[in-house]
């Protein structure tokens, strides 16, 4: 895997957690799933145990195993292997942290907590800065989804100061509709090596984020982190590869097949 200060670019596929027919994690696939995303969608970094992978719904001890075995069979296949430890708790997130830096994971993500929600940014930076410092090597992602945690704090307000707070701090998965929030983001952080993972699947298949991403060229600041990356990696790539070289009607063909543009 990559070095952890090398900063995350290009897609990033949020990873099924495999399940055989009686509901047990499937461990023995995870190698050939790797393989899968490599030479078949030309995806070489993930996100483990997020929404896609149903990290909440596992046990502490499941989602250890499952980042291991990712680890483990990612290794010097995989890009960046980013490891999501939120978790209700502080202290079972500080504990995924500690074994995502173990393991030798690339990097962490958290979610805010969701039912004791913090209400304002300094809390919220507070419960971050807990978990980051329990994996001090380790680059940290905040994973804002406030459709599903509730936590309205803007992503841009946040990301105001925050490494003053938190060293490790690295960029910012983004699960929301609110482009203008995200937009501000990207503008108000051109400077610094931020990671901006754009993680809304629906709109990454429209045509108003991309025509915002492409041509602002936000894209160059971003990666795009998507559960449809599991399938759709060589078509979006494909895209993306267009639009460097100037073939809008082939980017908009690779986006939108079938369907003739010009």
């Amino acid at each position: 895997m990559a070095s952890p200060k090398r900063r995350l670019q290009g897609l990033v596929a949020a990873t099924i957690t495999p399940m055989t027919e009686h509901g047990e994690i499937n461990f023995s696939v995870i190698g050939q799933y790797v393989d899968y995303l490599v030479e078949e969608q030309g995806v070489k970094n993930i996100f483990v145990n997020g929404t896609t992978g149903e990290g909440l719904s596992l046990s502490i001890s499941e989602r250890c195993r499952v980042a291991e075995e990712w680890v483990t069979r990612g290794r010097n296949k995989l890009d960046q292997i980013v490891i999501h430890v939120g978790a209700l708790s502080l202290k079972e997130s500080q504990e995924l942290a500690q074994h995502a830096a173990k393991i030798g994971a690339d990097g962490i993500a958290v979610i805010a907590p969701f039912f004791l929600k913090p209400w304002n940014k300094d809390i919220l930076v507070n419960f971050l800065k807990e978990v980051a410092a329990a994996a001090p090597a380790l680059p940290f992602y905040y994973y804002h989804i406030p459709a599903l945690t509730g936590v309205k704090i803007r992503a841009e307000e946040l990301l105001d100061g925050i490494q003053e707070k938190i060293p490790t701090f690295q960029g910012l998965k983004f699960s929301d509709t609110d482009l203008l929030d995200f937009g501000q983001c990207v503008d108000q952080n051109r400077q610094r090596q931020f990671a901006f993972l754009f993680g809304v699947d629906e709109h990454q298949r429209g045509l108003k984020s991309w025509t915002f991403l492409l041509s602002y060229g936000s894209y160059r600041m971003c990666c795009f982190l998507s559960s449809t990356y599991n399938y759709l990696g060589k078509k979006t790539n494909q895209m993306l590869e267009a639009f460097e070289r100037k073939d809008f009607s082939s980017a908009l063909n690779y986006q939108f097949p079938r369907k003739n543009h010009f």
